[in-house]
């Protein structure tokens, strides 16, 4: 967990502790601090038994000597209390409220720059086919842990690889040009992507089909699945376009032209954009030079005619870079790929590749190569790894057309929004625009916060229905409360404008659960950006929201007659929003004013 601003004002203190009472010099590194279980009293705990060799003493005297000494020297710890080796504080009141009255909007929702740039990969699609919903998870993350990494600081440059080149875009050509019949998205009215996808069906049914003749023919099962004509003739049409076939390239452009609109338009909806593209095509001769002069530096070694490397030091296995007849595989590419980044952006100082996990071990064997060859910036290449996305109905393969369209998901969600939202009868004052916009924005959240809100590495079910449900774990539970508040705010801008600069003497327990919330926030923020972690955000805005729900529930804000205590509260409201609408933008996700 990051360092909070109670953390930083509680270190100092520790570090005299351990002076006066066991005459040690303590790092500031040496202090953990986890927030008190529910079922204690306190707002910080600290684990004391790593110290004991230190103290000399029991878990017990040691948390209890700690105590004293901090409740004796710091202003802000009103008591404590001790639970086996655990020391727990509980905070003085004056210290949160003091937080919220003194903290600007900038402390709370921007922290300093780093100076560093960053890059994310993300979304990388194939041209043969529509984005689906395991992209859908791809581009919410990176684009999330993107935004989350501007908000720490850092100047993020956002990148994919469209993956336009090889068998698979060259079956889903010759299916067009077998039975397309001259096609297109303006004849049929269909987005590009999803014209091209129902291609590439088309080409597994016709092989499918032609392996099964052949098998009823007296076949092998395993040689007619080489030998299906459909996919030699695929695989001649690839090797016209590494020859440079002026029919097969023009319909190669033409083809990935349509697919590039409909993903655009995808990515527009989704609210995504990249600052770089690359393209396989471009990309795939890149690495073969860095192979030969890795072959030259020895490290890499020659056998039968073909490069290899031997990670089996490191637990890892040997691997081909450069095959016999000198063509290269996907490792090579990516080996030259994250040269030639680091060359076009020499500030670069790390780059995040978001990729399923089952590329784990490709990722570990490419950062190892790029640290043998010498690169410094190796050691700052991460692969966000995370799981796959079910659906109640089970497992998707895009070649039997069974995978789950992103357009056709998020549609459904906007509107099931909109079905919802119509029933609940408070749009007596929206326009048909504004109602659009409304149920767009709603359905948008609904999809974006269901998938980040479980920790990426964990393999997660996607529930339609669940997403946009307005009372519970969700992305619209969260843009509701935004709203409710903004309704509040509106109806107090008077009152704000001549607001008591007084603090309530005393603040009740409600109230102090959200500001101890708002407190932890810039930390929770450092924290997803240190783990590349939106989960960690997203569910700490529910449990702020959760907690202003029950906050305004409870506690008369505009009825109370003490304009101290209303002031306050509208200032806490206003504290809320603002952390809100921060968090959401963090996961791409936009707030409604009004709902």
């Amino acid at each position: 967990m990051s360092q909070d601003r109670l953390h930083v004002l509680l270190i100092p203190a520790l570090q005299a502790a351990f002076q006066q009472l066991f005459d040690h010099v303590a790092t500031p590194e040496a202090f953990t601090f986890q927030a008190t279980r529910p079922e204690f009293e306190g707002d910080v705990t600290i684990n004391v038994f790593p110290f004991l060799k230190i103290s000399g003493k029991g878990p017990e005297p040691t948390a209890q000597a700690i105590g004293v000494h901090l409740q004796a020297n710091v202003e802000v710890v009103e008591r404590f209390n001790v639970v086996k080796g655990f020391l727990n504080l509980k905070i003085a009141d004056g210290y949160w409220i003091d937080f919220l009255q003194n903290t600007g909007d900038q402390d709370l929702l921007q922290l300093p720059s780093t100076g560093k740039e960053v890059m994310v990969e993300y979304a990388s699609p194939n041209t043969n086919k529509p984005l689906h919903l395991g992209h859908m998870r791809n581009i919410f993350l990176g684009h999330s842990v993107s935004r989350i990494l501007e908000a720490t600081g850092n100047k993020v440059v956002r990148v994919q690889v469209i993956n336009d080149r090889g068998i698979h875009i060259c079956k889903s050509m010759l299916a067009w040009q077998k039975y397309g019949k001259d096609e297109t998205p303006e004849s049929n009215g269909l987005k590009g992507d999803k014209l091209v996808g129902k291609y590439y069906v088309e080409f597994d049914k016709a092989m499918k089909q032609e392996v099964q003749d052949l098998i009823a023919s007296g076949t092998p099962k395993e040689e007619a699945e080489k030998q299906a004509p459909i996919l030699l003739e695929a695989q001649e049409m690839l090797r016209k376009w590494e020859g440079n076939d002026p029919d097969v390239r023009a319909l190669w452009e033409r083809m990935n032209g349509w697919v590039y609109a409909g993903f655009n338009a995808t990515y527009e909806r989704m609210g995504v954009a990249f600052d770089r593209v690359y393209h396989e095509s471009e990309t795939y001769v890149l690495g073969k030079n860095d192979v030969l002069e890795g072959l030259k530096k020895g490290v890499f070694y020659e056998k039968d005619g073909a490069v290899w490397v031997d990670n089996t030091k490191e637990g890892l296995d040997e691997k081909v870079l450069l095959r016999s007849d000198g063509t290269s595989v996907y490792m090579t590419q990516d080996i030259g790929t994250a040269i030639k980044r680091f060359e076009e952006f020499p500030g670069l100082s790390r780059l995040i590749y978001t990729v399923g996990n089952e590329q784990d071990y490709h990722f570990k064997v490419l950062f190892l190569i790029l640290k043998k060859l010498g690169f410094p910036w190796a050691n700052e290449l991460h692969h966000l790894s995370y799981g796959m996305v079910d659906l109640p109905t089970g497992k998707m393969k895009s070649r039997e057309g069974t995978v789950v369209d992103a357009d056709d998901l998020m549609e459904e969600v906007v509107q099931a929004a909109r079905t919802s939202g119509e029933q609940l009868s408070k749009l007596d004052e929206f326009s048909e625009e504004e109602k659009a916009q409304l149920f767009e924005m709603i359905g948008m959240a609904a999809v974006k916060y269901y998938l980040l809100k479980v920790d990426a590495k964990k393999r997660m079910l996607f529930d339609p229905a669940a997403s946009i449900d307005l009372q519970g774990h969700t992305g619209p539970f969260i843009q509701y409360t935004y709203a409710r508040i903004k309704s509040l705010l509106r109806r107090t801008e008077d009152l704000v404008k001549n607001a008591s600069s007084q603090v309530p003497s005393t603040v009740l327990s409600e109230e102090l659960e959200v500001i101890k919330l708002l407190h932890h926030f810039p930390a929770v923020l450092s924290g997803s950006a240190m783990a590349l972690d939106p989960s960690s955000l997203a569910n700490h805005t529910y449990e702020l929201v959760k907690a202003y729900n029950g906050f305004y529930q409870s506690v008369p804000v505009l009825k109370e007659e003490d304009p101290i205590k209303r002031d306050f509260r509208i200032g806490l409201s206003r504290a809320v929003a603002l952390a809100t609408k921060k968090a959401m933008w963090c996961l791409g996700i936009e707030v409604p004013e009004r709902m």
